[in-house]
């Protein structure tokens, strides 16, 4: 990967809304390279996605949102692939990872209620062949999502007078 795709990546990841003729100022580049080259990582599947972080806390909307620690018997030929495959095409299911530790997998997902949430688990996921057991985390507070502080404390910026 060359030196110009790793700077637009590592700017992007932080503010994906940058105009894109300022990107190229910063990196010193012209605007149609910019272009060219976003368009080459989304199409080579680099970038895979843009995304706006919410904090659902100052909105009206009811959001409940969950860390599952699962476990799992892994398939011969296959290992984890397949059934973090099926985890992942449920709509509730925001994220997949594949850890190391305690558990095999780590299903983030959202629903309206904690009792939504808890039926998931439940009767679906709990339900598919190769997993061993769950653990529901459900997440009462964001501070900080995806490198951003969602709630800044107030700092007196005033200077200090001396006499």
């Amino acid at each position: 990967m060359n030196d110009t795709r790793l700077k637009i990546l590592t700017f992007i990841e932080k503010n994906s809304r940058v105009d894109l003729k300022e990107l190229a100022v910063i990196l010193g580049v012209d605007e149609a390279t910019v272009v060219a080259e976003l368009a080459a990582m989304e199409a080579d599947g680099i970038i895979c996605g843009y995304h706006t972080i919410i904090d659902w806390d100052k909105t009206a909307a009811e959001k409940v949102s969950a860390m599952i620690e699962v476990r799992v018997t892994p398939q011969r030929g296959k290992g984890f692939d397949d059934i973090a495959e099926r985890i992942y095409k449920y709509p509730e299911v925001t994220s997949v990872y594949l850890m190391s530790g305690s558990f095999d997998l780590m299903v983030m997902l959202e629903g309206r209620t904690l009792k939504e949430v808890s039926s998931f688990v439940t009767d679906k996921l709990s339900t598919l062949d190769t997993v061993i057991s769950t653990q529901t985390n459900f997440i009462l507070k964001k501070y900080k999502d995806h490198g951003t502080i969602l709630e800044k404390k107030y700092e007196d910026e005033r200077m200090m007078v001396t006499p």
